[in-house]
């Protein structure tokens, strides 16, 4: 099976990482050269730490590498049996990309979105073959993180939805089946939690520290919620409350004041060195 990844970003990148880690050859696919370097750096450096953890052979990370090819032209895909798309969570974005995708690829190719919340079937609707397209969202950091939610739009096929089955699978990971509904199912609990959370701290109940420790303590959690919104990306969880509150028009969906004022400041987390918590140093 000929893949291809359509992203240089945490996700995209990460989903490279996790497809040449299982010894599946990909192609990346980047709006630029420097993107595409940013991106295979990020990689090289992410199988080093492996080696140096004594997690990964040397020559294992060699092997790994060897098998990511990129290109910055959407032409290199007309071959591809699976594009996924790991781009901006935007609507209109994510239809564009969608759109050069239906108009190069194959026929018989299987387009698969890693959008996060978004509507499968809107995202379909792009393409003059929305039997065809799936969701398959994997989670951050995608090298580590073992579900891949695999969503069925509409229209989707039966064929399609084995396909991406099969495929994550085969990748090591396990896939869950979802009919698309408004956050999925992972992220329509989990980032409502976040919120909360958020609204906690705001109204000036605890501490990000506290509140954090009562979630690891108190429920089990690996991580507290504050942490987790730094690491997934501020404004991501503010894209996929604005997704759950547009769809369900219900307020106990709406994105809290102080996560919408913190995405404006640029204060999105890990990616931007600076969200609930300081990661400058």
């Amino acid at each position: 099976m000929r893949i291809c990844v359509v992203g240089t970003g945490t996700m995209g990148s990460g989903i490279v990482q996790a497809l040449i880690q299982s010894g599946l050859e990909v192609l990346q696919k980047g709006r630029s050269v420097a993107s595409l370097e940013r991106a295979t750096a990020g990689i090289t450096r992410n199988l080093a730490r492996l080696v140096e953890k004594g997690k990964l052979k040397a020559d294992d990370s060699t092997a790994c590498l060897a098998r990511q090819k990129t290109t910055l032209s959407y032409a290199d895909l007309e071959d591809c049996d699976l594009v996924i798309e790991a781009i901006a969570e935007d609507m209109e974005v994510k239809k564009g990309v969608l759109r050069e995708l239906d108009a190069i690829c194959k026929p018989t190719a299987v387009i698969g979105t890693n959008t996060s919340s978004l509507s499968i079937t809107e995202l379909a609707s792009a393409t003059r073959r929305p039997d065809r397209v799936v969701g398959i969202h994997f989670f951050n950091p995608a090298p580590v993180m073992q579900l891949v939610e695999v969503i069925r739009g509409q229209l989707t096929s039966d064929d399609t939805y084995a396909l991406a089955v099969d495929f994550a699978t085969k990748m090591g990971k396990t896939p869950v089946g979802v009919n698309e509904a408004p956050g999925f199912v992972v992220n329509r609990m989990l980032i409502p939690m976040v919120n909360e959370a958020i609204g906690i701290l705001a109204d000036g109940v605890a501490t990000r520290e506290e509140i954090d420790t009562a979630m690891q303590l108190g429920a089990n959690h690996p991580m507290g919620p504050l942490a987790l919104a730094d690491l997934i990306g501020l404004d991501v969880c503010l894209a996929i409350m604005e997704v759950l509150y547009a769809e369900f028009a219900d307020p106990k969906y709406r994105p809290h004041p102080l996560l919408r004022k913190m995405v404006r400041a640029s204060l999105l987390g890990r990616k931007s060195g600076r969200g609930f918590y300081d990661y400058g140093s």
